[in-house]
């Protein structure tokens, strides 16, 4: 596979992740009976999106790079946002 295909796939791999993780982030009821099982699901979410981000960097573009960082801005700060409730 060509390398800037690679670097394509993994870049679109991470956005893909971040993109989830924000969505099971968005759709978190703090005060549902399922909050435990749904915080579950978003912290694997955000693992598996920070593992892509990872593995992304290591093959971006500088343009890429830039806006994978803001992908892992936006994930720490729903980790932060998490953490204040728990």
């Amino acid at each position: 596979m060509p390398y800037h295909k690679d670097k394509q796939q993994a870049f679109e791999a991470a956005q893909q992740g971040t993109m989830e993780a924000k969505e099971w982030y968005d759709h978190l009821v703090k005060n549902d009976a399922d909050y435990g099982s749904q915080l579950h699901h978003l912290k694997q979410e955000v693992n598996e999106a920070f593992e892509q981000i990872n593995n992304a960097l290591e093959v971006a573009s500088e343009k890429q790079r830039k806006q994978l960082e803001q992908f892992r801005h936006d994930l720490k700060a729903i980790v932060e946002e998490v953490n204040m409730y728990e």
